[in-house]
């Protein structure tokens, strides 16, 4: 593997720090992987393939859980990273010589890691028919179960890692679409997976910062939806084109948040009514429509205690009493209530694993600012610090984006001088 230069190699600028090479000289893979992401730019997911990781659990080293301990591992990583030996205590790499090397070799290693994302050595979707070839609901049932398998990215990664393994997942489906023979409902189920997947790269796109995108694969989401006669994801494709509204005009968020719920019928499931319902409460509260917030959470609770065990989508799985909790905490701090806001965030927080850094951090935003609306200024600025050091690394523009007015308003004179207050902004300012 002499010729081939990994996609994740570290800058010969980086590698002469001092802070990457005491990292190195430790074996602090954790601190390496911080720096390659912030210094660097190369994703948490590109060293996730590149070292046979699981992204999880790269994420989790970054955040400074955990050590890699075994020689093999160690050797694999400083290879990808293109670690010098003598930095990490290990005899000189073959790489290290650079010697000439043919363009088949090359290529042969591409191809081997062209399809390592997350862990999963699989074909892309297309490889599963042939172009004009015949396919059938055995094949849409494999391609929806992968992307529910890469759904869990999302948990520990932000969108600026995720958005283009969930694009390509897009695109390959309606590749099939076009590509590809099938009979009606084959044809249904794919336009089905097609609003699913756009819907999850949509929602990429808006957390790693790319909105217009993301409102282009809502409206794309829908509209595939419609077609397959899926009325819970055309459903919930309005509450996520909602969602995109709340920035600008809030009572048209609402609107579209409440059309979403209209979707609802005899057959939609417990999980998917809670989801619309929470998401709705969400831009009612936005929109400073207290009523309506209070009954929207009232019936996502009143769902979620009919889902019984019985099978949700993946897609609405994750939806469950603490993250409806965590929403009844957000819309009462949006709507400057605090005593409602702080106990039912400090209790679903609490119960909430780092290991969720991004929304974790998200969500704390919620709490510091209930605090900072009650005049707990210092007990503000103690959760803002914890949410700065979850999001640290993570590709999301949203943490940093909803803790930026509640730093600035902690940064007024009358709050500045407080000691807590004075270490959260010099923390911030680093």
């Amino acid at each position: 593997m002499t010729g081939y230069t990994p996609p994740t190699a570290l800058p010969a600028w980086l590698l002469g720090e001092g802070e990457l090479r005491a990292a190195a000289a430790r074996h602090d893979f954790g601190t390496l992987f911080r720096l390659a992401r912030q210094r660097a730019g190369i994703s948490y997911s590109q060293i996730a393939a590149e070292c046979d990781i699981k992204p999880d659990r790269v994420g989790t080293l970054a955040r400074g859980r955990g050590k890699v301990a075994t020689f093999e591992k160690i050797v694999q990583i400083c290879d990808a990273l293109r670690i010098p030996g003598h930095l990490a205590g290990l005899a000189d790499r073959p790489w290290e010589a650079r010697p000439a090397s043919g363009e088949a070799e090359v290529d042969e290693v591409l191809r081997r890691r062209f399809v390592q994302v997350a862990g999963l050595a699989a074909t892309m979707p297309t490889t599963l028919a042939q172009p004009s070839g015949r396919i059938g609901r055995r094949t849409v049932a494999s391609l929806r179960e992968r992307t529910a398998r890469l759904r869990r990215l999302d948990d520990v990664l932000g969108g600026g890692d995720t958005y283009r393994v969930y694009t390509a997942e897009y695109q390959a489906t309606k590749a099939l679409l076009r590509d590809t023979r099938y009979d009606e409902a084959t044809g249904r189920a794919l336009l089905s997976l097609l609003a699913e997947q756009a819907q999850q790269a949509g929602w990429a796109a808006f957390d790693g910062g790319c909105e217009a995108d993301a409102v282009s694969l809502y409206e794309a989401s829908r509209t595939a939806a419609l077609d397959a006669g899926d009325t819970a994801l055309s459903g919930n494709a309005l509450a996520f084109l909602a969602y995109q509204r709340l920035g600008g005009d809030r009572r048209a968020g609402a609107e579209i948040a409440s059309r979403s719920t209209e979707a609802i019928g005899g057959d939609t499931p417990a999980g998917v009514r809670a989801l619309l319902h929470e998401r709705r409460a969400w831009a009612c509260a936005v929109a400073d429509m207290p009523t309506e917030a209070e009954r929207s959470l009232a019936a996502a609770s009143a769902a979620l205690a009919e889902v019984h065990g019985q099978p949700q989508p993946d897609w609405a799985a994750w939806v469950d009493h603490t993250e409806v909790d965590i929403m009844t905490g957000r819309c009462w701090a949006e709507l400057r209530r605090p005593l409602r806001a702080v106990p039912v965030l400090e209790a679903a927080l609490a119960r909430y694993d780092d290991s969720h850094a991004r929304d974790k951090a998200l969500y704390s935003s919620w709490l510091a600012q209930a605090y900072l609306t009650a005049g707990e200024a210092e007990q503000s600025a103690a959760v803002v610090s914890r949410a700065l050091a979850l999001s640290d690394g993570v590709a999301s523009v949203r943490p940093r984006k909803r803790l930026a007015p509640v730093l600035n308003d902690l940064s007024a004179a009358r709050y500045r001088t407080l000691p807590a207050v004075a270490d959260l902004l010099d923390q911030a300012r680093g």
